[in-house]
């Protein structure tokens, strides 16, 4: 049976792939900052975007959005301003996406 690890590594793979195949470049998997951490940071034309990829192992925990809450929001945040500001990136256009990534099993 899968970790919740395992789970969560699956569906970062999941929407990497789904974001190169739109022509999204993976720049960055799991920027991590003590203050927080976000999944994928990609870029697409001029538009620099931050992936908080969630995921549930069945529908009887809830959905995967609602797993953001508003602490989880500022880690992503403070993670997502860390990464730009290393990367010159501050001034980019910049997005942040939560997908929702189903995960059976």
């Amino acid at each position: 049976m899968p970790t919740t690890r395992d789970i969560g590594r699956r569906a970062e793979d999941l929407a990497a792939a789904w974001l190169a195949e739109r022509g999204y470049v993976v720049l960055a998997r799991n920027h991590a900052t003590r203050r927080g951490e976000v999944d994928l940071v990609c870029r697409a034309g001029g538009v620099l975007c931050f992936v908080e990829v969630r995921s549930r192992a069945g529908s009887g925990h809830g959905a995967p959005e609602e797993t953001v809450d508003r602490r989880k929001a500022l880690r992503v945040v403070a993670a997502a301003t860390d990464w730009a500001r290393r990367n010159g990136s501050l001034d980019d256009d910049i997005r942040r996406w939560v997908p929702e990534i189903p995960a059976y099993g």
